[in-house]
């Protein structure tokens, strides 16, 4: 991967590790950490290497605050790229997953990121909240739609009209958050989870979070399963759906192709 100045991207193996790299300001985003992040995403969708990301924050106190206002209000110009804040939130079509392991503080565009990713794995001090009505703004970078799609609407409410902050426990509780552990354990349980999901066939992954994802837009059950989805497609007349159930006649472990 190449070098980055607001960010690291590490590869090892089928897994990439992004880390938000601006700790003296908690990690929040300013328009050229926003780009670098779109560069970043952008080569980790087209490379047929990685299969898996996980995303989280430097240091121990945040994994992003948000949006960087002491940048904005100095006058800096802020842009966001096409496929969203940090590169992700507005990147409807990828469908290879993303786990976010939440180090410290998600606020703002910061929990709009970790709501963006596919499973979120909390440290114990990690904490969440929409706060922007209380300097004027709003959750617009997809937080006022994915929360109330991922917990019950009157609790997203709760949360989105104080902007109160929400601990890693009470997340978990209300159901945006997957597991929680202690900071010293957070990446490795990350790492647990992602290597779960690499036990997988890629193609059956990404064919399943296509589906669901595409599937929870249909107000209608059956236009939701009888939906043509171009990764199920895929999956269908790839190598791997012959190997699975080859790999398990023969009692074997399949190797996967991801093609």
């Amino acid at each position: 991967m190449s070098a980055y100045e607001f960010c690291t991207a590490e590869a090892h193996g089928r897994l990439l590790t992004v880390t938000i790299n601006r700790p003296e300001v908690m990690n929040s985003l300013h328009t050229a950490a926003n780009f670098e992040l779109q560069k970043v995403f952008d080569d980790f969708a087209t490379d047929p290497d990685l299969w898996i990301a996980i995303m989280t924050g430097a240091g121990e106190r945040a994994f992003s605050a948000g949006n960087d206002l002491k940048f904005q209000a100095s006058g800096g110009k802020v842009e966001f790229p096409p496929s969203g804040f940090a590169g992700l939130t507005a990147r409807y079509d990828l469908t290879k997953p993303v786990i976010a392991a939440v180090n410290g503080v998600a606020m703002g565009g910061g929990f709009e990121i970790a709501l963006a990713c596919d499973l979120i794995i909390a440290s114990d001090n990690a904490s969440f909240a929409l706060p922007e009505p209380k300097v004027g703004l709003a959750a617009l970078a997809g937080g006022l739609h994915r929360l109330p799609r991922q917990i019950p609407v009157k609790q997203a409410l709760g949360m989105i009209l104080t902007g109160r902050r929400v601990s890693a426990d009470e997340g978990q509780a209300l159901g945006f958050v997957n597991e929680v552990v202690p900071q010293a354990e957070l990446m490795a349980t990350a790492q647990k989870w992602a290597e779960m999901i690499l036990e997988c066939s890629p193609m059956s992954i990404r064919a399943s979070k296509q589906a669901v994802y595409a599937g929870l837009d249909q107000a209608d059950l059956n236009a939701a399963i009888t939906g043509k989805y171009d990764a199920v497609h895929a999956m269908l007349k790839s190598e791997d759906f012959v190997e699975g159930p080859m790999a398990f006649a023969q009692k074997r472990k399949p190797e996967w192709k991801g093609r």
